[in-house]
């Protein structure tokens, strides 16, 4: 378990499987919150509040809580760790931040990913089993796919997801499979966890610069190739009012 703020420097990978193979891999680094979490300064890499959960600047423990709570889950959730990119020279984009919820013997119970597209938008995935049992390293969650986040997959198919998290090592692997449940997109964000210090952060600055950007970048760039290859380009459709979308067979009490 993780009591103390951490610096997660890690291995993005993403491959594309069908109708033509694409893939691409590059260096990253998260900061790893135990909440209530405080601002993070920095000159170069920094943490705001306003910059997930609710986005209004105060600590998003009570917006976690809430979302638990219509699940069953808050009252088996004694800490929460907070997985998400730095702010970067006064800007973020955050792809996904994670919420690993975990109980008082330190078991995962569940896990709250908030996703953003490049449009602004947001969507959570509750990621936890029917029964509210712990997360094992090895099992897999699957959960319907409702957000629109490339304009080259379709919203609908399914997401699976895996999660392995100790003391000192962080996995986190999300795969998409489309609606003839063919996998077409494979990702994985796997890497080792270290105290967070100032001088850490500033030398993960200097180690992946302007990290924020090039995420950024790298989604437009991986775009632009897949139109040069011939990829159908889809029109991103009006989001859908649900904000929430919990693994197969998790209910709302």
């Amino acid at each position: 378990m993780v009591t103390t703020a951490q610096l997660y420097t890690a291995q993005v990978v993403h491959k594309r499987l069908f109708p033509k193979a694409n893939a691409f891999h590059y260096g990253i680094y998260y900061l790893v919150l135990p909440l209530p979490a405080a601002p993070v300064p920095g000159r170069f890499a920094s943490f705001h509040r306003e910059d997930v959960g609710p986005r209004d600047g105060s600590d998003p423990t009570p917006w976690v809580r809430n979302i638990l709570a219509e699940y069953g889950l808050d009252h088996k959730t004694q800490h929460i760790t907070l997985v998400t990119m730095p702010r970067v020279l006064g800007y973020v984009f955050n792809p996904v931040s994670f919420y690993f919820c975990m109980d008082e013997s330190h078991a995962l119970r569940a896990v709250l990913c908030e996703v953003h597209n490049t449009f602004g938008e947001q969507h959570n995935y509750l990621c936890a089993n029917p029964d509210h049992a712990p997360i094992t390293a090895d099992q897999w969650l699957e959960a319907e796919k409702v957000f629109h986040v490339s304009p080259f997959l379709n919203r609908h198919g399914n997401y699976k997801f895996r999660f392995d998290f100790t003391a000192d090592t962080l996995g986190i692997w999300i795969d998409y499979y489309d609606a003839d449940q063919q996998k077409q997109l494979v990702t994985s964000l796997t890497g080792t966890l270290a105290p967070l210090t100032s001088q850490t952060l500033q030398r993960a600055f200097w180690r992946h610069p302007l990290v924020a950007m090039k995420a950024i970048s790298l989604i437009h760039w991986q775009a632009l190739k897949l139109l040069l290859r011939g990829i159908r380009f889809i029109t991103k459709p009006v989001q859908l009012a649900q904000r929430t979308t919990a693994t197969r067979n998790l209910n709302k009490i």
